[in-house]
């Protein structure tokens, strides 16, 4: 068992939490990840070093994602076959909470159906009101955009099935964002997700956390916004050239034609280069085909879903809306998951020109 926790600039609690795992959990080793919090924060890490804990300090500010990514990394290099409990270094899980975990993952080892344990805080009490009202948005936007429910999908304790690992290493995010990310990708990776209650504690109204609730969780809904605007500019465009091209030849079929084209070329462009960021020259013209593939079957699609709802009895506002919201959620993942889909490497986790020293290494298990 190893328990990871990122840190950044963390308080003067965390060695005292470090000696609490260690005395309740001898046999378990502690990682801390030093995200780059420079030097007035070594005294800190120095005595969780002492405490009993190893150290992995990066060179600079990467962000929580990147932090996790870097100890899950260490934790398969030196403890292969170990399950992870990862763990906030700004004091709102009890130690009681996080050995429930470990010990949650102790039970279930050996289960074909790996699940990802995750403790959820009920927010109840004195909750500070930016956390309250930052677990209700990413609530709703969590269930909307994942289609299950959780009750807290901001905890950062959370036990991993060593299987986990090199998946989680692929998952895209580098800071707050990386934890949601992983959450909406856990069940369609073919893993669960059970909860553990525990309490929900804020010291000194969580000074140290450098968590932004509504600003981090509307990260995640970027690029669906972005892909929006991106079809949004295409209609435009669709609306404008064909205007233009109709009043200049009078002739509606051709007009269509080469507006559709211009209308899509624009959204191809800019779906590749700004909602899903895939540059790289030697995939375009695969990505071509498969977007022309996927536009001529949403197409197909718009118009046998459009005929079968209003032959129906579907007034045919109600059916074009059902019809368009459908094939949007559609057409995004399908470009998201083929068309712009960027190459799978677990082992590019972190920048390569990143310096990362060691103020006491794990040993490697034997």
């Amino acid at each position: 068992m190893l328990i990871l926790i990122p840190a950044y600039e963390p308080g003067d609690a965390l060695p005292a939490l470090v000696r609490a795992l260690r005395a309740g959990r001898p046999e378990a080793a502690v990682l801390i990840v030093d995200d780059g919090s420079g030097p007035a924060y070594a005294h800190v890490f120095a005595a969780a070093r002492d405490a009993g804990a190893a150290v992995l300090v990066s060179s600079r500010n990467h962000g929580k994602g990147h932090a996790l990514k870097l100890g899950f990394a260490e934790a398969e290099r030196t403890h292969p076959g170990a399950d992870v409990v990862t763990a906030d270094a700004d004091g709102q899980h009890e130690v009681g909470d996080i050995l429930a975990i470990a010990d949650e993952l102790d039970r279930s080892r050996g289960r074909e159906d790996a699940a990802m344990v995750l403790g959820c805080r009920a927010f109840t009490g004195a909750v500070p009101l930016r956390s309250r009202l930052g677990n209700a948005v990413a609530r709703r936007l969590f269930r909307a955009a994942a289609g299950w429910a959780l009750s807290d999908t901001q905890t950062g304790l959370r036990g991993i099935p060593h299987r986990m690992l090199p998946w989680l290493r692929t998952v895209p995010g580098e800071r707050f964002e990386y934890e949601q990310q992983v959450l909406l990708r856990l069940r369609r990776a073919g893993f669960g997700a059970r909860e553990l209650p525990i309490r929900t504690v804020y010291l000194q109204h969580n000074p140290s956390s450098h968590f932004r609730p509504v600003r981090d969780s509307l990260r995640v809904l970027a690029p669906i916004a972005r892909f929006a605007a991106s079809s949004l500019l295409a209609f435009v465009v669709d609306a404008a050239v064909l205007a233009v091209l109709l009043g200049i030849t009078g002739l509606l079929v051709p007009s269509i034609v080469i507006a559709r084209l211009t209308s899509a070329s624009v959204n191809f462009a800019v779906n590749r280069r700004v909602v899903f960021q895939r540059r790289g020259r030697g995939a375009l013209g695969r990505q071509i085909v498969q977007y022309s593939l996927l536009a001529i079957l949403l197409l197909a699609s718009n118009i046998v879903w459009m005929s079968f709802l209003t032959d129906a009895g579907v007034p045919l506002w109600i059916a074009k809306l059902t019809t368009e919201a459908v094939l949007f959620a559609t057409s995004y993942g399908v470009q998201r998951g083929v068309v712009f889909a960027g190459p799978r490497e677990p082992e590019a986790a972190f920048p390569e020109n990143e310096r990362v020293t060691h103020m006491d290494r794990i040993a490697t298990s034997g």
